[in-house]
């Protein structure tokens, strides 16, 4: 086997990335990397400098990837990193570039080592995990991180050198609900009475909701939309991640895997959650409204996310990141993971202590 690094995600054909992608995920197929970098919000001016990992067989065929980028920075990872860094400088060492493997700004646990039907598995795996750590030192880079991983990623990193760190995330699961109703009633009293209260609020103040997918979204609308996400990353004090072109890119291209849920005020959009979905998963991403409405965020983001689920058949629903909040809607703690390689032994020991404690 060889390897080879991607400076654009484009340099493969889409049909041959996505082969690898068996689970279908939104965020790692071709369609939804490449829309990163058409549009900007990937590339050296916003440190995600894209270097995904190929590796390839003696006759030149695609066997396994990984999606991999170079970061001068540790935003919208999710898995923060910012007091290794600080130590790193102190010490009179350079935290950054490090190697990252993740969907960017995605905090959704899936693949990062791909690998081809048909090809040995395990070995594909060993790989590719090889062959970052080797692509790290070699570059002389601080660390490789894999971030959300998998169960069979996490085994495979850390065989090859990786720290394993455990986090938690407020997933919602499908237990065979025929309504929304039935899932309700599996709450304690006074749980269920918040939740109906909450949701009576919202069609009190005369809020409807339309449920819309990528390609039934027009170019105007998206900038609606997108101004109501922006409007939250504001209010934290932070510019977006993405940029509306990016959102109007996939919906040409991916417009399947996009699910907005609009509220309504008569006839005008207040309020929208941005979520996207696999055969098997809904993926809340972004939120934001015009103005301050009683319980909207839980209805828009939490309850008609739910809806959607039971209604398609969906069996799990990861609404982001954080908020133990969700617990009173129905969501469960779930255990994340990531996988972190340090090439400073000294940093490696005490990271390791850091993460074991």
């Amino acid at each position: 086997m060889r390897t080879r690094f991607l400076k654009s995600i484009d340099r493969v054909p889409a049909a041959q990335w996505n082969a690898l992608n068996t689970t279908q995920a939104p965020f790692l197929r071709h369609e939804f990397l490449a829309a990163l970098e058409t549009t900007g919000c990937v590339g050296e001016a916003t440190g995600w400098i894209p270097h995904h990992l190929l590796l390839e067989d003696d006759a030149g065929a695609l066997t396994g990837t990984a999606p991999l980028f170079l970061k001068t920075h540790s935003w919208g990872e999710f898995v923060f990193d910012w007091s290794w860094a600080r130590a790193y400088t102190q010490a009179g060492l350079d935290y950054y570039p490090k190697l990252v493997s993740m969907p960017p700004f995605t905090p959704a646990t899936g693949q990062r080592l791909l690998v081809a039907p048909g090809v040995d598995a395990s070995t594909t795996r060993q790989a590719l995990a090889r062959a970052i750590v080797d692509h790290a030192r070699e570059h002389s880079l601080s660390s490789a991180h894999a971030v959300f991983v998998t169960e069979t990623d996490r085994d495979v990193l850390r065989e090859n050198g990786f720290l394993l760190r455990q986090d938690c995330q407020f997933h919602w699961h499908n237990r065979g609900y025929g309504s929304f109703e039935e899932f309700l009633a599996t709450f304690r009293a006074d749980k269920r009475k918040k939740a109906l209260r909450e949701r009576r609020r919202v069609r009190e103040g005369g809020v409807t909701y339309r449920t819309l997918s990528g390609g039934e979204i027009s170019d105007p609308l998206w900038d609606i939309v997108f101004a109501f996400s922006a409007r939250t990353f504001a209010m934290h004090g932070h510019e977006h991640y993405l940029n509306a072109a990016f959102f109007k890119t996939l919906s040409r291209t991916l417009p399947e895997a996009i699910v907005v849920k609009l509220a309504m005020l008569q006839d005008t959009p207040i309020a929208a959650a941005i979520c996207f979905r696999s055969h098997d998963t809904l993926y809340g991403r972004y939120w934001g409204a015009a103005a301050n409405f009683d319980s909207l965020h839980f209805e828009t983001c939490y309850f008609q996310g739910i809806e959607y689920c039971i209604e398609h058949g969906l069996q799990h629903f990861e609404p982001g990141t954080q908020g133990e909040h969700k617990v009173a809607r129905g969501f469960e703690p779930t255990a994340t993971w990531s996988a972190h390689w340090i090439a400073d032994a000294r940093f490696r020991r005490a990271i390791d202590e850091y993460l074991t404690e």
